[in-house]
């Protein structure tokens, strides 16, 4: 599922108040080095065979079935959500990875009502504004889709604005189990965004709240409902040593406030969706579910 652009809103809110109220000396300008680039790249290949193996054996598809009491208390409404390792974010060289997992159930849905929401790129803009607010379904080729966003957040005095390119492939793996990985393929930042001199940053160029995204998205049709369960990685610039003790909390407590956010609006997305499909008003069911991304 494409719930990268979610992180536009997740890290870029945390880190960006961080850095600018704890870390004022701090230069706004910052470049991704090769050497940071190097731990992302091993970070996601680690994380690639932990998903895979997953995907491939006999063990849990879904994280919440790991443990009894997670499935129960995501069936009974609660949006459950962890960090995937102790210690996230993880410190590597100039820069710190995000990695968490949030899981959400919604009830007297099917697993083809999710994915007409999964697939409405253009959509993407009502669903979760204001943090995004542009987006565009780009070209599909199998199941693999490409869709670009624009996402927003006001931190102090500065408007951030990132825009992104990504792709997403999906795949299914029986009537009832789905599961999509997405990337970005670019992310830059817009300097002076809606002024006439506005323009776009080089890559890896910028204030680095959002370096890349990569996320694994699985989707479980059952107990009268779908189960959707979403890991999220981001590569983002470091905090100094000296205020992380401080910040930390400050990033989780966001980190979780946000995911939750994203997952609620998709579950109203999905249930909009399905009541405007009620037989009420043909013209919006079948535009809904003829949606230009399908």
């Amino acid at each position: 599922m494409a719930m990268l652009l979610q992180r536009l809103n997740w890290f870029r809110d945390g880190l960006a108040t961080v850095v600018l109220l704890a870390v004022p000396a701090m230069s706004n300008a910052s470049e991704l080095k090769q050497e940071t680039l190097n731990a992302w790249d091993d970070y996601l290949q680690r994380a690639n065979l932990r998903m895979h193996r997953n995907l491939s054996t006999d063990d849990p598809f879904l994280w919440i079935e790991e443990e009894p009491s997670r499935s129960q208390r995501v069936r009974q409404g609660e949006i459950l959500i962890s960090p995937v390792e102790e210690g996230s974010p993880l410190k590597v060289h100039d820069g710190l990875i995000h990695d968490w997992i949030g899981a959400i159930f919604i009830p007297s849905v099917r697993i083809n009502d999710v994915f007409a929401v999964v697939h409405d790129y253009n959509r993407y803009k009502d669903f979760y504004k204001p943090t995004v607010i542009e987006s565009k379904f780009l070209g599909r080729t199998g199941e693999k889709y490409e869709f670009s966003m624009l996402g927003l957040k006001n931190v102090l005095f500065e408007k951030i604005v990132l825009e992104g390119q990504f792709e997403s492939h999906c795949s299914q793996l029986d009537g009832r189990r789905r599961y999509c990985i997405s990337y970005s393929t670019r992310v830059q930042e817009i300097k002076d965004y809606g002024q006439p001199d506005q323009n776009k940053l080089p890559m890896d160029e910028g204030h680095g709240y959002i370096w890349r995204l990569y996320s694994l998205t699985k989707f479980e049709e059952r107990d009268g409902g779908v189960y959707i369960e979403v890991e999220a990685i981001a590569l983002s610039r470091d905090i100094s040593t000296s205020v992380r003790w401080f910040t930390k909390p400050v990033v989780e407590r966001v980190s979780r406030g946000s995911m939750s956010t994203i997952l609620q609006r998709t579950r109203e997305a999905v249930r909009s969706n399905i009541a405007a499909c009620d037989g009420k008003d043909l013209k919006t069911c079948n535009y809904l579910q003829g949606n230009s991304s399908r």
